[in-house]
């Protein structure tokens, strides 16, 4: 695991970007196989499970380092991160280290701890702190609960990769879509030379449940007349629901997100549908709540998605369906390089013959007419729209001049901060977490949280501020005064019987911090029911995401 550490700290010390890729590309080359596998799971962000409870885990530590839990608790609120504050207090760096394990048999080690009864847990651990220095002593204490960030994007790793093994982004990226395990022999078949892959089917053929990279779209921010004529676009609505491909291989049927989550059993009414095509189709779309060719809101999706059994109540109050735009594979023949305006021709006759719904183009005589449209996005129920270039082939990624989003404005309040959290990673160290109130008669009610939005410079600013006027500390969250005032965006509200206020958000983030209002000018909560009323929407036990 040494060299994995050594990979972590060069990775958290820098923000230039080709300095990562080298620092990755060195670790793949100088790796065993088996090791960087699992450096690639983890660089990509897959993490292990829970092996053990974080509670279970301080109280060891209380008593490794002879220090109380109060102790404990009050370091993990200063320092903001578990796994960093237990390495810190259990550093053994001034004693000599020649521990060299390697990252799979750690790996081993701890997948091991799940079948161990608590007190051969504990043994380990305490033998396993005592042995480390401190950095690799907090990647094991972050591998152990689950947490481990590593500062870089899936893709980043995989460019990272594919330039250490001579090979394009696309196919690295294509070898590793889908439920991906990591293994010496399963790294080596990523990595393997076009004309070695040529000589072994398993290696180029897609797997029957393997999904294709996405092809994803890039905000639009201009006027759209820049890009050409309308009439060289296909233009849809960009619908509020669940990115998904649906496969249909080997008289099977998969369905998975955008995420690379298996889908399976969530949505029966989808695969019932899907046994109706011919195999070797592959069909790319959106999961929509849906009933009488309406979109239904967002909150009702969300009730199916954590759900892998979907009882008859269920699926009678969110009914899904399944909106195809794309048609990748037809009959076991990519169809990828070929342009959307033939791809789309295929899956308007396919939708013909096997009774899928083909989401619509909208159709304008000019930019002006189809910006008017896009106005009205909200009372449709959708987000904005997109915008497609029909000689484009699908390209993986998001690749500049092929596909756009056109969204319309999100919504917003001004909010009061009122509790204030440790960030996580390089953050850990920051209160940057920040929750967020609106008035409600005399009191403020807290509505909202947001995690992004400021620059390094607010935040450490803010976090000066939020330690100077703390009211209280609970573990690693501070109340503090209300004293400052942000722009909350957030794409969607729903009624919510879990949160106090009655209301829950999608996707809220800072847009700007308003230093030109006051608390007293934050708003109330009558202009977010007003909202939650346009909205008609009601979630009862469920939530959207905060």
């Amino acid at each position: 695991m040494k060299r994995f550490a050594a990979l972590f700290a060069t990775l958290d010390e820098t923000r230039a970007t080709n300095q990562k890729v080298a620092a990755m590309r060195r670790y793949f080359s100088e790796s065993a196989p088996e090791d960087a596998a699992w450096g690639l799971y983890f660089l990509r962000g897959s993490r292990l499970k829970r092996l053990i409870a974080p509670s279970r885990i301080r109280v060891w530590a209380a008593q490794a380092t002879a220090l109380s839990e109060a102790v404990l608790d009050e370091s993990y609120a200063h320092v903001g991160d578990l796994a960093e504050t237990l390495a810190l207090l259990l550093d053994t760096s001034g004693r000599a280290h020649d521990d060299d394990t390697p990252l799979s048999i750690w790996v081993q080690r701890l997948q091991a701890l799940r079948e161990a009864d608590e007190t051969a847990q504990r043994a380990a651990l305490l033998q396993w702190w005592q042995q480390l220095p401190m950095l690799q002593c907090f990647l094991l204490n972050k591998l152990l609960t689950g947490e481990l960030r590593v500062g870089v994007s899936a893709g980043l790793a995989t460019r990272a990769l594919a330039e250490s093994a001579a090979l394009l982004p696309a196919l690295v990226n294509e070898r590793l879509m889908g439920d991906w395990q990591p293994s010496a022999e399963a790294f080596r078949r990523v990595i393997a030379p076009v004309a070695m892959a040529a000589t072994a089917p398993s290696d180029i053929a897609p797997r029957s449940a393997q999904p294709y990279p996405f092809c994803l779209a890039n905000p639009l921010e201009a006027d759209p007349a820049g890009l050409g004529a309308i009439d060289e676009f296909c233009v849809e609505w960009k619908w509020d629901g669940i990115r998904c491909q649906l496969i249909r291989r080997a008289g099977k049927t998969f369905l998975w997100s955008r995420g690379e989550e298996m889908l399976d059993g969530r949505f029966p009414e989808i695969e019932a549908l899907a046994e109706r095509l011919p195999d070797g189709c592959v069909l790319d779309g959106e999961v929509l709540a849906w009933r009488e060719g309406q979109v239904l809101p967002f909150a009702l999706l969300q009730k199916r998605i954590g759900r892998k059994q979907v009882g008859a109540k269920l699926l009678a109050e969110a009914p899904v369906a399944l909106l195809a735009y794309d048609l990748l594979e037809w009959r076991g023949v990519d169809l990828r390089e070929q342009p959307l305006a033939r791809r789309r021709a295929q899956l308007e006759t396919l939708a013909a013959d096997h009774g899928l719904i083909v989401s619509p183009r909208v159709l304008a005589a000019g930019w002006s007419e189809l910006a008017q449209l896009r106005e009205g996005s909200r009372e449709r129920g959708v987000e904005g729209l997109m915008l497609k270039r029909l000689d484009s082939p699908y390209r993986a990624g998001r690749k500049t001049g092929v596909w756009w989003k056109w969204k319309i404005d999100p919504l917003t309040f001004d909010g009061v901060l009122v509790y204030a959290q440790s960030g996580h990673g390089r953050r850990s160290n920051l209160y940057s977490d920040y929750t967020l109130a609106v008035w409600d008669g005399d009191a403020l009610v807290p509505v909202a949280k947001a995690y992004s939005g400021l620059t390094d410079a607010e935040l450490i600013e803010m976090d000066r501020w939020i330690r100077a006027h703390t009211r209280e500390k609970f573990g690693p969250v501070r109340s503090v005064e209300p004293g400052q005032v942000f722009e909350i965006a957030f794409e969607g509200i729903a009624a919510s019987s879990r949160h106090k206020s009655g209301i829950a958000m999608r996707f809220p983030r800072i847009r700007r911090w308003r230093r030109d209002k006051l608390a007293q000018d934050a708003d109330r909560i009558e202009t977010l029911r007003a909202l939650l009323a346009q909205a008609d929407t009601k979630i009862g036990d469920s939530s959207v995401e905060d």
